[in-house]
């Protein structure tokens, strides 16, 4: 990863973006990381590892709760009472 500061960022805009093609490209201020240039296809890698990871959180708390006998009936019965 390559690390830039703020003040370099403005000025070497256009670099940075084809550098961020390649990698990622931390944006500094005053010694602390404020941004990160990605590319298109990083970013999308990471929203859908993210998707995935979350998909996988959902499927096991509802194997959870079905195996404590929360069905679709009671589940609506509960947010409706809450409602």
């Amino acid at each position: 990863m390559r690390y830039v500061s703020a003040t370099d960022a403005k000025q070497k805009l256009a670099a940075l973006l084809d550098a961020s093609q390649r990698e990622p490209v931390m944006i500094r201020r005053q010694k602390r990381d404020v941004a990160v240039l990605l590319s298109p296809q990083e970013y999308q890698r990471l929203r859908a590892l993210n998707a995935a990871e979350f998909q996988r959180f959902c499927d096991r708390v509802a194997k959870g709760a079905s195996a404590r006998g929360l069905t679709a009936r009671k589940l609506t019965g509960i947010l409706e009472d809450d409602a």
